[in-house]
């Protein structure tokens, strides 16, 4: 088993960071190394981002990040069903390869795919999740952070302790279905006043093996059949390793942070011809070690350095002859260096200058592969003014891509971004705010160099952002209702030179990409969060987000017929309505938590018609916890430990649903978690 292997993980030291008093053009506030975060001031952010932090993060019925995530609006997830399937986000249908996603202020990267699996990165270790579209609204910060069509931010959990303590100490213990077990540890540790360095380790295993219902139906709609089986091949052996040290110098702050992973898990395929069991199996091992620094050198000019080496390997074995036998092994590299400085020319106009360098590399043992490097120079000069009530940032981006295949030509873009927000009273309860932006995204090896299947010749995707919205925020301090927060976006997106997959020749198994996707996409962002007092000492938080969109594929058909099956339809996989419900409930010791996901009708293609077509899913979630407090043993130095035992209920109804057509989820299953901090 991978578990014996025997592997290091180092951490990376560098010339840190520092952290100032910030001007009030930035939309989040350093107190020491507390982020505040309180609703009554996120009208500062000229495009506010939707967040999950603190109590509300861990009360969710979520394993992974993509399961939480699933709760902001305007947000798809691709599931392939599982605790060890792919988990990918797309956000407003533009693209699993348009967002952009940073752990702990830097970007994560696949050279290769350019997709981000989610479900590699646990809850356990992670303080709040921010989703942005457009991007974060603030000027100073690495020039990637420019770079994508919407970004989610991943901080994960800083040291804190209390007046006296040294050490913290947490440790986690999920049992359930599927043969889960999941133990977690954590460990903090106070060096001195201004170092501080946390551990955090985590093993999955999981069969996977869950029951679910499998129907067919004809076009006429008869019933082609109706059974239950179990799902095979879905198992995975996974362990991850975090080790961060943090510190503050005296006119900043720094931190470094190492990150490895490593899995064996089956790949249970779709459901097809029949078919109810495969046997691909893959590997990973992934690592990465990154430290930040952040500094001011006077009262106007302040600057940030990141740096970053990631190494990626995979191993993907089919050994089907009866389809086609792939043992393929893939390695990609990554060095990356980031230096920002911003200056601020008054009290309330600021200018930000970002220069990026990143190096990617792929090795694979695929037959004729080109082993390509690529070398890619970002340069973004922004600047954010405020008068009065009007806010307003602008940013431009240039990207300059090198290729080691001289058969790709160097590509040169420069592409734009405004943001603009309104506060129409002087008191702060109500903004309006709205954001142009062009961006683009480069081929990834795949796309251009995957043996018989990539095409060189390929153009970057660009996506054209318009967006129009407020936000109301309320805070109450008589009543039951504590604080209400409101907010509602239209916006209108075009995706051109859409890289697709399309056959090649007359062999059915043969596909090249090409540029030939244009997408347009119209939709509303809804979002509501209550905060309630009710007698009793009861604390209730609900929140509701709610999206509509209309996402058209006018990719150009053979005749671009406007009568073609797919011309003018909604895009695959996506609903026109979706939306979620939170509901959180905390007296004294106890607390329960609701939430509920609906994704409606949609299709499996763009071509709409009866046969492609998806029932709408939905499922109910439910957890009950209780925490006990009490005093350490005798010879412990520490005043008190809490423990939490909780028990989740997921997809209360046994729905049963496919997201990814063919790849049944599981239906109603349990989970059991007992948690102590010391």
């Amino acid at each position: 088993m991978f578990l014996n292997r025997t592997f290091g993980v180092g951490i990376l030291l560098a010339c840190c960071t520092v952290s100032f008093a910030q001007s009030k053009l930035d939309s989040i506030q350093h107190i020491d190394e507390v982020v505040i975060v309180a609703d009554a001031d996120r009208y500062r952010e000229v495009i506010p981002s939707q967040r999950l932090s603190g109590e509300k993060l861990e009360a969710l019925n979520s394993f992974s990040v993509a399961d939480a995530i699933r709760y902001f609006s305007g947000i798809q997830i691709k599931d392939y069903g599982g605790i060890g399937g792919l988990k990918t986000v797309d956000i407003r249908s533009m693209g699993t390869h348009q967002i952009g996603v940073f752990y702990d202020g830097i970007q994560l990267g696949n050279a290769q795919n350019g997709q981000i699996d989610l479900g590699k990165f646990s809850l356990d270790n992670i303080e709040e999740i921010s989703l942005y579209n457009g991007q974060k609204s603030e000027i100073f910060q690495s020039a990637k952070d420019f770079g994508s069509a919407g970004t989610i931010y991943l901080r994960t959990r800083r040291p804190r302790f209390e007046a006296g303590k040294k050490t913290n100490i947490q440790t986690v213990v999920r049992t359930g279905s599927f043969d889960l077990m999941n133990p977690a540890v954590l460990w903090e540790q106070k060096l001195t006043d201004h170092i501080a360095f946390n551990v955090n380790t985590e093993y999955i295993y999981s069969s996977g093996k869950y029951p679910f219902r499998y129907r067919k139906k004809w076009p006429d709609g008869t019933m082609a059949w109706d059974t239950t089986a179990v799902r095979q091949n879905g198992d995975i052996h996974s362990m991850r390793l975090e080790g961060g040290l943090h510190g503050f110098l005296e006119n900043g702050k720094w931190n470094a942070k190492a990150y490895f992973y490593d899995s064996e898990k089956g790949i249970p395929g779709a459901i097809v011809n029949n078919v109810w069991k495969n046997s691909q199996r893959q590997w990973d091992r992934n690592f990465f070690a990154q430290a930040s620094v952040e500094t001011w050198h006077a009262t106007s000019l302040q600057t940030q350095i990141n740096v970053k080496y990631a190494n990626d390997w995979m191993h993907y074995l089919n050994p089907d002859t009866t389809l086609m036998y792939i043992d393929n092994t893939f390695h990609q590299q990554e060095i990356y260096a980031s230096v920002a400085n911003k200056y601020a020319i008054l009290p309330n106009w600021d200018v930000n200058l970002s220069v990026d360098y990143q190096w990617n590399s792929l090795d694979a043992s695929l037959q004729n592969f080109v082993y390509p490097k690529r070398n890619t120079t970002l340069v973004a000069l922004a600047t954010a003014f405020e008068w009065q009530r009007i806010k307003a940032q602008a940013s431009l981006l240039g990207t300059f891509v090198n290729e080691s295949v001289g058969i790709v030509a160097d590509k040169q873009e420069y592409t734009p971004a405004f943001f603009l927000s309104y506060q129409p009273f002087k008191q702060p309860d109500l903004n309006f705010r709205t954001f142009y932006k062009r961006i683009f995204r480069m081929p990834t090896f795949n796309d251009l160099y995957y043996t018989d299947i990539g095409n060189v010749n390929l153009r970057p995707e660009y996506t054209t952002q318009y967006n129009l919205g407020f936000q109301y925020n309320k805070n109450y301090n008589n009543g039951i209702v504590d604080n209400l927060n409101f907010r509602a976006d239209a916006y209108y997106n075009e995706v051109t030179d859409k890289i697709i997959a399309v056959p090649k020749g007359n062999g059915q198994y043969r596909w090249m990409m090409m540029n030939i996707g244009y997408v347009e996409i119209r939709g509303i962002d809804i979002s509501a969060q209550i905060s309630w007092k009710l007698p009793a000492g009861v604390q209730v938080n609900t929140g509701l987000n709610y999206t509509y969109q209309k996402a058209q594929d006018f990719s150009n058909s053979t005749d671009n017929d406007p009568e073609a099956g797919t011309y003018g339809r909604q895009i695959a996989y996506i609903p026109w309505h979706s939306g979620s419900t939170i509901v959180n409930m905390s007296w004294k010791s106890y607390d329960l938590n609701y939430s509920f996901i609906y994704v409606g009708e949609r299709y499996h293609n763009s071509s709409n018609i009866r046969e492609n077509y998806e029932q709408p899913w939905y499922t109910h979630d439910l957890t009950i916890g209780k925490s006990f407090y009490g005093k350490p043993v005798k010879f412990s130095k520490l005043n008190r430990f809490k423990t939490k035992i909780s028990v989740e209920v997921n997809n209360i109804f046994n729905q049963q649903y496919d997201v990814v057509l063919n790849y049944p989820m599981p239906g109603r299953n349990y989970k059991l978690i007992l948690k102590m901090d010391i």
